[in-house]
């Protein structure tokens, strides 16, 4: 997973569609990302799950927008390591800091960069933080520990294969 990991981006906000995609689109357009973090995956039931609980607005017209979109990246990897009622949280604190588009941004430079140093590709963490917040220590910590489940599932798969 090494060279999944060494390659791996997620797409910012402004890369995302917003032209509206059905259920199925946004489950392919969004695990095709996620494949190279292993076994997170989302599906099409998930997210009408997610809709039905209100962690997500409904598609208009059936279609998932960005900003949809944008939040189904942050739950599909966030709910490895903390519970939707504290992602909910989460969601809230950022909207008194930060644009939808400004903290999605932010979590995937610090995704990338967290993954990037716990597979020992970089030496260090960039500081991308402009400020020091609670969110932000709390965001910056749920990608510490998603990371490290990551890192650990990467290193016990390896070891199965060898045996």
């Amino acid at each position: 997973m090494v060279v999944s990991i060494e390659k791996f981006r997620l797409p910012r906000f402004r890369e995302i569609p917003d032209v509206g995609l059905y259920l199925d689109q946004t489950v392919k357009y969004i695990n095709r990302f996620l494949s190279a973090l292993g076994a997170v995956e989302i599906t099409g039931s998930m997210i009408s799950n997610y809709v039905k609980k209100g962690y997500i607005s409904s598609p208009i017209h059936k279609q998932y927008s960005a900003e949809q979109i944008a939040r189904l990246f942050f739950i599909s990897i966030a709910k490895q390591v903390i519970s939707m009622e504290n992602i909910t949280r989460l969601f809230e604190m950022q909207k008194e800091t930060y644009e939808n588009h400004v903290a999605y941004d932010y979590f995937c430079t610090e995704l990338e960069n967290t993954l990037a140093f716990t597979f020992e590709l970089t030496d260090h963490i960039e500081d991308t933080a402009t400020t020091d917040t609670p969110a932000q220590r709390m965001l910056r910590s749920a990608i510490v520990a998603v990371a490290h489940v990551i890192f650990l599932n990467d290193q016990l798969e390896r070891i199965s294969t060898q045996e």
